[in-house]
């Protein structure tokens, strides 16, 4: 057989290398941005759900307080009216505390990694090696 003569068209080894080398990067590079977009949504959930959680901690907090008050006021009062206002509100800074840590707790449950990136990720050695 003759060899087949190439073409003024045809890429050099030396063009393809050279192409190759910038998808490469190029395809690397965006991996990198898709997991980093993918984070600052999971780490904003996260900020959320523990700003809640504090925030519910600080009125639990309120709500002990509260109690303790309303406590004393039982031992030294002959009268219950000022104590059950107290202990009403002791009921409300406890009912706001249990909604604001539902609400945090479903906001850390959304928290997860970065994995569409992940996946992608683990596909790239195998198309390097002509394998899909």
């Amino acid at each position: 057989m003759a060899p087949v003569p190439t073409k003024d068209s045809d890429p050099t080894i030396g063009a393809l290398v050279i192409d190759a080398s910038r998808d490469i990067s190029t395809l690397i590079s965006k991996e990198i941005e898709l997991a980093k977009s993918e984070l600052k949504v999971s780490f904003k959930h996260g900020g959320t759900g523990i700003g809640l959680f504090a925030a519910a901690g600080f009125l639990a907090l309120l709500a002990i307080i509260m109690l303790s008050v309303a406590f004393a006021y039982f031992v030294h009062m002959t009268g219950l009216d000022l104590a059950w206002c107290f202990l009403i509100v002791f009921g409300a800074y406890l009912l706001i505390a249990g909604v604001l840590a539902f609400i945090g707790v479903k906001q850390v449950k959304q928290v997860k990694g970065p994995e569409r990136a992940m996946a992608q990720g683990r596909e790239i050695p195998a198309a390097l090696k002509g394998r899909s």
